[in-house]
């Protein structure tokens, strides 16, 4: 679907540059912009390499292990319906540990990983479950301490102090993430009170 946008955006813009006379504007935005994509793409790919090492270092030192042991607990508040041992549990505190670490590119495959064992979970219906509700809202909203991403570009961008938004996002993460937890309680219990759960 995603596809047929992109392809769709672009057909329109150049439609529209060639109604307005505008094409060399167009021609000249296409070309700056694939080179800036290049070099952003770059600069990310050194940031993103260095966080995704110091996460397979926490994994083969057992540190995710004992942070996954820490939020045991909380998880399974969370996600009463998926065993503990589950791969699903796995993947979401995998993708839970990415997302803090503002390593979006590579919570993306963990988090697509998640839904797939929650769906098996859920017998491979097409209607959602509450554990792949809960995921998809903890995983919008989650908190993020390290703003990997954002912090590259900026350092891209030559912005004077690109750590200064990690202060700002930690707010605002843990505020998204508090309302997200809490807006999916809301409803389950609301829907629990009804007997339709």
């Amino acid at each position: 679907m995603v596809n047929y946008i992109w392809g769709g955006m672009f057909v329109i813009g150049i439609v529209f540059g060639m109604i307005n006379g505008t094409m060399d504007q167009v021609n000249e935005a296409l070309f700056v912009s694939a080179k800036e994509a290049v070099t952003l793409c770059l600069g990310l790919m050194s940031i993103l390499v260095f966080w995704l090492g110091l996460m397979k270092i926490a994994e083969e030192s057992g540190l995710l292990d004992k942070l996954s042991t820490l939020f045991k607990p909380f998880m399974r508040w969370l996600f009463p319906e998926v065993p503990p041992n589950h791969p699903a549990m796995g993947y979401i505190l995998s993708n839970m540990m990415a997302n803090t670490f503002g390593l979006g590119n590579a919570a993306t495959p963990l988090g697509i990983k998640a839904m797939e064992q929650l769906k098996k979970l859920n017998g491979g219906k097409a209607t959602v479950s509450r554990s792949m509700v809960t995921f998809l809202a903890i995983n919008t909203s989650s908190v993020t301490l390290i703003p990997t991403t954002v912090i590259a570009i900026r350092m891209n961008y030559d912005a004077h102090s690109p750590t200064d938004i990690v202060f700002p996002t930690i707010i605002a993460t843990a505020i998204s993430a508090i309302g997200g937890i809490a807006i999916d309680r809301y409803f389950y219990y609301r829907r629990k009170r009804n007997g339709r759960e």
